[in-house]
């Protein structure tokens, strides 16, 4: 069995190779594997989104530490392949919570800096990466800024742009590998961030009918695009349209298949 370490120096390896990482977000053992399962999946990340949805809990640290590294460690025993948990803001302890997720077993994580003071979430950062030395791994931090996704609809986007640079590079000189900027999805936005923060220091998400393809981000030099609750609204999305077919008169979808 591949020791955390090792999935830790892997993780890492993948947000510095040429080829962009791509993860689709998972929520539970099954999504997990299936996932896994499916040609060219190097890594998998959680969706702190969908498994506090999955429990019926609001998004924003709303689900209990306790039962969301449950789901995570269940996650990460079940499959071979790194992975990378989303916890937030950190619940109150960013290093806490980090170490109590190694021991889940990731090597990753998503930290929000909510737009905390900068000298604040600058700590954090560094509490996480504090955690990740004392358990003797390259714990992968995607840090994240949260400059586009609170600014308000009728903010200057290029003063906005520049905060959310100003911040990235904070968290990459206190250690984070990669810094994560939700929220952008126009080709000059991303284009600007990768440009300033370097080239495979940028991670950004994936929308629907919204965001680049995954091969034209990685042209523009981005490291990381992930799913976050995306994957499970895809899932729903066809679980929904099944059932109304059905109840209307109608069959499941033809080519379904057996995955669990």
């Amino acid at each position: 069995m591949t020791s955390l370490a090792d999935k830790a120096t892997t993780l890492l390896a993948l947000h510095t190779a040429p080829e962009i990482l791509v993860l689709a977000n998972v929520w539970d053992v099954v999504s997990a594997q299936v996932v896994a399962a499916a040609p060219g999946v190097r890594a998998l990340a959680t969706a702190s989104h969908s498994i506090a949805s999955t429990f019926g809990y609001e998004d924003g640290e709303n689900i209990p530490l306790e039962l969301h590294l449950d789901m995570v460690s269940r996650i990460a025993r079940a499959v071979d392949v790194p992975v990378t948990m989303d916890f937030e803001a950190g619940y109150g302890d960013a290093g806490s919570t980090a170490a109590r997720a190694i021991e889940a077993g990731v090597v990753g994580a998503n930290l929000e800096d909510q737009m905390k003071p900068l000298d604040e979430a600058v700590a954090a950062v560094e509490a996480v990466l504090a955690a990740g030395r004392s358990a003797g791994i390259d714990f992968v931090l995607n840090a994240r800024t949260d400059a586009f996704v609170r600014a308000g609809a009728d903010a200057d986007r290029g003063e906005v742009l520049q905060e959310a640079l100003r911040r990235g590079r904070a968290y990459l000189e206190a250690g984070a590998p990669v810094v994560f900027v939700p929220g952008v999805v126009a080709r000059d936005e991303i284009a600007t961030l990768a440009d300033g923060l370097g080239p495979n220091r940028l991670t950004v998400i994936s929308v629907p009918g919204k965001s680049l393809p995954a091969r034209e981000l990685q042209e523009l030099g981005v490291a990381r695009v992930s799913t976050g609750p995306f994957t499970q609204r895809v899932a729903l999305t066809a679980l929904q349209d099944a059932a109304a077919e059905i109840v209307a008169g109608g069959v499941l979808p033809e080519g379904t298949r057996a995955l669990n």
